[in-house]
């Protein structure tokens, strides 16, 4: 397929959020393992966050893992995990040319000690980079992380850090995973569900959502543009008239 010519495209919004959902079933249509299927999705992700780079997004964040993802086979869990190791040595090696600056979001304990290792150090090198932000949502979940935030804050209350008559939405926002990237504007789900299973229930309160029928490791430029035309469609009135 022919890729689409960026400088003929609609301008992007800053932040763009994708549930990256479908893998399983792109396999078994195939025949093949799940864990073909994840392969599969991590090809997407690439061409997806290397695209995104051309069109000058500022914010990529990806749901990679969930809380619930935990529930599937060890053999699939264990597979997803290596494939997030692997790119993110990959990415490790190619940190200088390709200047992507790395976030994650979500409660990183419970991974191996190699792949929070990976995790923090492609943190901390990519720090300088400016031109594009990758988030990743791992062992993420939504509810999850509002907890882990109130914990966090009332933590901050008892020491006398905090008053809670002063307590702002702002001010609350900070404890949050994603302190200090902006909301999304556009939430993008492939393979026709259409539901957002606890991802990013505070940063989408406003974010447009586009669900699309087509499963996550046949996503590219062509959907991701379209994706973009359907957010320009919508009127963002932010509750005004």
């Amino acid at each position: 397929m022919a890729q689409p010519d960026p400088s003929t495209q609609l301008p992007p919004p800053q932040h763009i959020a994708i549930i990256m959902d479908g893998n399983g079933r792109w396999a078994k249509k195939r025949g093949l393992p799940r864990t073909a299927g994840h392969s599969a999705g991590a090809e997407a992700f690439r061409r997806t966050a290397n695209y995104c780079r051309t069109l000058g997004v500022k914010y990529l964040t990806v749901y990679a893992f969930s809380t619930e993802n935990w529930k599937r086979s060890g053999e699939e869990v264990a597979g997803i995990m290596k494939l997030l190791g692997k790119y993110l040595q990959e990415a490790l090696r190619d940190m200088e040319k390709n200047h992507v600056r790395f976030r994650f979001f979500g409660d990183l304990s419970r991974l191996s000690p190699e792949l929070r290792q990976l995790c923090e150090e492609a943190q901390q090198r990519s720090g300088a980079y400016h031109e594009v932000q990758v988030n990743f949502c791992l062992n993420y979940g939504g509810r999850d992380e509002i907890l882990r935030a109130v914990k966090a804050y009332a933590q901050d209350v008892a020491a006398g850090k905090q008053d809670v008559n002063t307590l702002t939405e702002s001010g609350f926002a900070a404890y949050l995973d994603s302190a200090g990237v902006p909301d999304p504007e556009l939430v993008i789900r492939p393979s026709g569900e259409m539901r957002v299973s606890n991802f990013l229930p505070w940063q989408t309160v406003y974010s447009e959502f586009v669900f699309m029928n087509v499963l996550w490791p046949d996503f590219g430029p062509a959907e991701l543009d379209a994706a973009i035309a359907e957010y320009h469609r919508r009127n963002r009135r932010f509750g005004g008239a």
